[in-house]
């Protein structure tokens, strides 16, 4: 059976790879990127291009890249290589060599010679090498040099600042376009605000249009295509689902509130850690349950944020449920098993054969929810089984939001989507939820005008 063919917009990104031995490809989650670094290898290995070293998420390994490239180029032979299987897939013969962003530390350990057959450098997720001074950031900038050909992929390029993008460009193009110092760039396009009294209590601002700036100066690297641009499915909705608090959690809530205050007044809460475990508390209080401090131990507060969960679940077809906290998914289970919905559950203690398994029987129908962690499941994976995305509450992590919201919305859709947001109503997690959309103008000025750019190009071609 033949591959599907390529979407318009996927021909053109083929067309700018094999020009560009250095690509930034920023395109929205969903818009085939993986499919586009398949072809565009396919056709450097067939004039007598070397091999290809794809680094990812370790979620990504088999369920996009070693399944992708088995259904579009069969003839490529892959191996993966996991934390304990690397010397012997990286032995083996092949064409590509797939393994996880941790393994940068033991590849910045072989001797050069190791990558006398490569040619190609892709990066899946590059976003997640976005701190430079991280140990497989320096691992990755120690054997980049081995790769005259490098692909950095993410759609969340700059989630929380400008300043994001700095590190995962150097990767690209060794600072040619923004600089070797990620200091002097720092400078450039955030200014410092003290939040605290000591002097290293600042935080770095994005300055007014600095987005703009820093887009023009990767316009010639670039590739950008908005997903509702190029795939024809059914709109999707986002909005938020208003929960209001018991008075027995009201008063918790309170509680903690009154006792942030009064320690705010005495002076105690100076440092940002104190500040961020204040926060954390009324977050967690918000969304049902009291932390003792031992780990993983808790007191219930109320649970009818999950009665509120279970009826939009059994109001759909089915629906991908995002959690934040150990108590959301220990009572969100509990709920699904009182009212016998069937679910499956994908966090960090899911194995990769039991992620297969879920998201497999998730897509055949056999689940009805599919409930999971954002830091394991936002990325890569295709539920377009599901028809809503739930978040049991806000997150401040951009990138898990918006990657997350990509896993029914993406090709392959044929029914018209939802993202709902359950928000406590005069808390905290308002104020989550409208920085995390703050964070997302500020990520789409730069995106949209890349998108424009890389429209112009095209056209002209």
């Amino acid at each position: 059976m033949s591959a599907p063919p390529l979407f318009d917009h996927q021909v053109h990104s083929v067309k700018f790879m094999l020009e560009h031995d250095r690509v930034f490809d920023t395109s929205d989650p969903g818009t085939g990127k993986t499919r586009v670094q398949i072809e565009t290898y396919v056709a450097r290995r067939k004039r007598g291009g070397g091999c290809a070293l794809v680094i990812a998420p370790k979620s990504l390994l088999q369920s996009a890249w070693q399944d992708d490239f088995r259904k579009f180029a069969p003839h490529i032979v892959t191996s993966v290589a996991t934390a304990s299987t690397r010397e012997k897939a990286f032995a083996m013969e092949a064409d590509v060599y797939i393994t996880n962003t941790d393994a940068t530390k033991w590849l910045a350990k072989q001797h050069p010679s190791f990558f006398a057959k490569f040619d190609t450098l892709i990066v899946d997720e590059i976003s997640l090498f976005k701190h430079r001074t991280s140990q497989r950031s320096k691992a990755l900038n120690k054997i980049k040099k081995h790769f005259d050909h490098r692909y950095g992929l993410t759609g969340t390029p700059n989630s929380n600042t400008i300043a994001d993008v700095w590190h995962q460009v150097f990767i690209i193009d060794d600072g040619q376009r923004l600089g070797s110092s990620f200091f002097n760039f720092r400078n450039a396009v955030c200014s410092p605000k003290q939040v605290g009294p000591q002097p290293n209590m600042v935080q770095w601002v994005d300055k007014e249009g600095s987005e703009l700036v820093v887009a023009n100066l990767l316009t010639d690297i670039t590739v950008r295509h908005k997903f509702e641009e190029c795939i024809d499915i059914p709109e999707n909705f986002t909005y938020v689902r208003p929960y209001h608090m018991s008075k027995k959690q009201q008063a918790a809530y309170k509680d903690m509130e009154r006792a942030a205050i009064t320690l705010l007044k005495n002076g105690e809460v100076i440092a940002a850690v104190n500040a961020a475990s204040v926060v954390t508390k009324l977050l967690q209080i918000a969304s049902g349950a009291s932390y003792t401090g031992v780990e993983g131990k808790y007191a219930l507060v109320d649970d009818s944020r999950y009665e509120l969960i279970c009826d939009l679940i059994e109001q759909r077809d089915n629906s991908v449920v995002f959690f934040n906290w150990q108590h959301q998914r220990d009572q969100l289970i509990e709920h699904f098993k009182s009212r016998d919905i069937t679910y499956t559950v994908i966090d960090g203690k899911t194995s990769d054969k039991a992620r297969k398994d879920a998201v497999d029987h998730f897509q055949s129908g056999f689940y009805k929810v599919l409930l999971a962690h954002p830091q394991s499941a936002a990325h890569g994976l295709t539920l377009t089984r599901g028809s809503a995305t739930i978040w049991a509450s806000p997150t401040y992590n951009l990138e898990h939001f918006t990657q997350g919201n990509k896993r029914i919305y993406r090709a392959g859709q044929t029914k018209r989507t939802e993202t709902i947001v359950i928000l406590a109503k005069g808390t905290i997690e308002e104020d989550v939820y409208n920085k995390l959309l703050s964070k997302d103008a500020r990520q789409a000025s730069m995106l949209d005008f890349l998108k424009e750019h890389f429209t112009e190009v095209k056209n002209a071609a």
